[in-house]
């Protein structure tokens, strides 16, 4: 069982797994991104409030993040380093990638980068989930509304996922095929990651 304590006093090994979690998870968004076939729930919404601030979608990921955190407030829940991380690492990763990333590519191409983006936003998430060094903001807003109201953890991810998606798309975000596919994709990739990293506890809502 991981202890608040743990969550901020990791193993040199338990860091370096979450690091690498979330740049991958970062990187795998960019390859979304750069794909420009529709973007993950929560980048549509990074990129729709990018298109009316002087925000980058990375900051603008990293911004929201930490809007999303205020509200752990309320629901009384316990941050660990992985989520000021997560927080801040996804989105600068995202910058990073995307800087480096092609803007000419062909649509197959495209494609191949947001199968391939979809496989390392999987991948990270199963590093960075079984670091168990404390939930994402998004992870953590969920569980705790889970607990406070009682819903089923399906039902509050849906609403949570769908919100995020609506305000995006208000604000000019990019949806498309390839937002579909990583809602039906994502939960499957990193279902079947999980066991191979059995460092930490296994999160239960995934």
């Amino acid at each position: 069982m991981t202890t608040a304590l743990s969550r901020w006093r990791p193993s040199p090994g338990r860091a370096l797994q979450l690091v690498v979690g979330l740049w991958l998870f970062g990187l795998g968004e960019a390859l979304i991104i750069a794909a420009e076939l529709g973007n993950s729930p929560w980048t549509v919404l990074s990129e729709g409030v990018s298109r009316h601030t002087p925000l980058s979608v990375g900051s603008a990921t990293v911004a929201i993040s930490f809007v999303v955190l205020m509200a752990w407030v309320p629901l009384r829940q316990r941050p660990g380093l992985g989520t000021v991380l997560n927080a801040v690492l996804i989105g600068v990763a995202i910058d990073v990638s995307l800087a480096l990333l092609p803007d000419d590519a062909g649509l197959l191409t495209r494609a191949l980068g947001l199968v391939l983006g979809i496989l390392m936003v999987g991948l990270g998430s199963a590093l960075y989930l079984t670091a168990a060094l404390g939930p994402g903001p998004r992870d953590g807003l969920m569980t705790g509304l889970h607990r406070r109201t009682g819903a089923s953890i399906r039902l509050v991810r849906a609403a949570i996922e769908v919100s995020a998606l609506v305000v995006g798309v208000v604000l000019g975000g990019t949806v498309g095929i390839g937002t579909v596919a990583f809602a039906l994709g994502i939960g499957p990739v990193v279902q079947h990651l999980l066991p191979l990293f059995p460092r930490g506890e296994r999160p239960h809502e995934l």
